[in-house]
């Protein structure tokens, strides 16, 4: 008795991938899961509260930050960020005060807060200032 298979002269001549596919959207998965658990940071960095002072009115040049990408020098509105610049650079070059003020919003980014208190220093502002929310005694 001979056991035959019915294509004994034909070679197998591809691979099955379907089971690389299964692994692969296995790991896949599997990163997607574990990543945001890598994200967070080596520790826990608790932010002091502002107990502040009420600042004494002089002349100030009042900067607005909203997390909206709305900008403002004094009374002046903008939404386009490099006419924003261009004008802070100029009102503080013109001004004879050269006290800003930034009232940043708590949703308004880092970078546009960084970026204005550069731009402020290099027009040739002499002190900067951030404006915070009295603490509730």
């Amino acid at each position: 008795m001979s056991f035959k298979a019915e294509d004994d002269d034909s070679m197998i001549s591809s691979i099955n991938i379907a089971p690389l596919v299964d692994v692969c959207l296995v790991l896949v998965i599997i990163f997607m899961v574990t990543a945001p658990l890598l994200s967070d940071p080596a520790f826990k960095v608790n932010l002091p509260r502002a107990r502040t002072q009420e600042g004494e009115e002089k002349e100030k040049i009042t900067v607005s930050l909203a997390g909206s990408g709305k900008y403002a020098v004094n009374e002046q509105v903008f939404t386009d960020r490099e006419k924003f610049f261009s004008a802070l650079e100029r009102t503080v070059k013109a001004g004879a005060s050269k006290l800003v003020v930034i009232k940043a919003d708590r949703e308004a980014g880092y970078g546009i807060l960084t970026d204005t208190m550069q731009r402020a220093k290099e027009a040739g502002a002499s002190s900067i200032n951030i404006a915070t929310e009295q603490k509730k005694k």
